[in-house]
């Protein structure tokens, strides 16, 4: 027997501009700038300052497609849901599969990221052994119900940016123009391969627009916190980036699990190495205990429609949470981290978070003109952008992308057929 819900009422529209701003800088300002940094350095030299940007743009075309969404349909699950809507069942279905192929693989990178900064400031600790400790402990707090509060997602996120702006200004005396040239040793190619891999890192502006309910008057408010976000982000991220190749060139950054903290090795303040490590780390708990939240959400979501097993809907007595869901998560997680490269798991949330968002901006086109907030060129390039960073990413990466979405069509055709049986 269920306990009745005591809190079947509507939500209430609490969320500011401010509220929002933190929440969506929250999300966003973790793995990418303090992990994926090196990766994208290492494929495209110091023009990944030129794909960060480009990143950028793509992502505020996307961020705005998903924001009039979310102020049209103000429900869970995103763009599963939107696809079930405006397209099909099972564009709806590949979004929502997509989606948690990206998240469970970017929730392997926060756990390497989170292991290789732990392990620098205790070198004791092996950077595998901290990343799967990581995961397990914050599985175990999903289990018992325990969320961020506001005041927690604030704290973290100062210390986050304290820790990039104290980097930035440390690091400027240690910046050398050398370290520039030969600015784009593998060309453009080069360079739109680490605009889809730095796309990962602006992903996290989708956590505002799936807060429709709860944002007061969310067609203002969304929009706003959308650019606002992402143009913080851009030039915190521009600058961050500027400064780590700039002070030790980009292989050096290439080569470090933790490119930040290399970078910081050689700036007059040594203090900044330990600034940043403690920064990084925080941030990555933060992140990967919000990825634990959303992808066994989204579980539950899918599985309301048997596009996942039944068994993902269960819902704790106890703790009110989706505990088989969490579980499943943190244990792919664990297997992610154990088993992958940086590389591999990086290219692969990047590809796959480039479909779901394609398929977002299809859904924005397919929006009635009056639920439109935006021109139809915002989707359309949106979705260019997508098609183009896709593309970009090595076969490799593109085959085991493609890969993962005939596995999933293949499962949810064995899942429905058990149902029925």
């Amino acid at each position: 027997m269920e306990k009745p819900n005591k809190l079947s009422g509507s939500l209430r529209r609490d969320i500011t501009l401010v509220d929002a701003v933190g929440i969506g800088l929250g999300a966003i300002i973790g793995a990418g700038i303090f992990v994926v940094t090196g990766v994208a350095a290492g494929v495209a030299g110091p023009a990944f300052l030129v794909g960060l940007v480009i990143a950028g743009i793509a992502a505020t075309c996307n961020a705005l497609s998903s924001a009039e969404l979310a102020a049209t349909y103000p429900k869970s699950g995103g763009t599963y849901e939107y696809g079930y809507r405006l397209l099909s069942p099972s564009l709806g279905f590949a979004a929502g599969w997509m989606f948690l192929a990206s998240k469970l693989a970017a929730g392997g990178t926060v756990a390497l990221g989170f292991g290789a900064y732990f392990s620098k400031l205790v070198p004791a600790v092996p950077a595998i052994y901290a990343g799967v400790a990581a995961a397990i402990l914050l599985t175990a707090a999903n289990l018992f119900g325990i969320k961020k509060a506001g005041k927690l997602n604030t704290a973290i996120v100062a210390l986050t940016i304290a820790s990039l702006v104290a980097f930035v200004a440390a690091g400027v005396p240690a910046f050398e123009l050398g370290n520039l040239t030969p600015f784009a040793p593998t060309g453009f190619l080069g360079i739109a391969e680490s605009a889809a891999l730095l796309f990962f890192a602006y992903t996290g502006y989708a956590r505002i627009a799936t807060l429709g309910e709860e944002v007061h008057e969310p067609k203002k408010t969304i929009p706003r916190a959308v650019i606002i976000t992402l143009v913080v982000s851009v030039v915190l991220y521009l600058s961050v980036a500027l400064v780590a190749v700039g002070s030790v060139g980009s292989a050096a950054l290439a080569g470090s699990s933790s490119p930040l903290q290399e970078a910081s090795k050689g700036f007059p303040l040594p203090g900044v190495f330990w600034i940043v490590g403690i920064g990084a780390a925080t941030a990555m708990l933060g992140v990967l205990l919000s990825q634990i939240v959303g992808i066994s959400r989204m579980m539950f979501a899918m599985a309301r429609r048997r596009d996942l097993p039944g068994f993902l809907e269960h819902v704790s007595y106890t703790h009110a949470v989706p505990s088989y869901g969490i579980i499943l998560t943190g244990a792919i997680i664990i297997l992610l981290a154990f088993f992958s490269t940086l590389q591999f798991v990086v290219s692969t949330a990047a590809f796959t978070i480039l479909i779901y968002y394609g398929i977002a901006n299809i859904c924005a086109l397919r929006l009635a003109k009056e639920h439109k907030l935006y021109p139809k060129w915002v989707a359309i390039l949106g979705l260019m952008f997508c098609i183009a960073m896709a593309a970009s990413l090595p076969w490799v990466v593109i085959g085991a992308g493609f890969s993962t979405l005939a596995v999933g069509f293949l499962l949810r055709l064995v899942f429905r057929r058990s149902e029925r049986t």
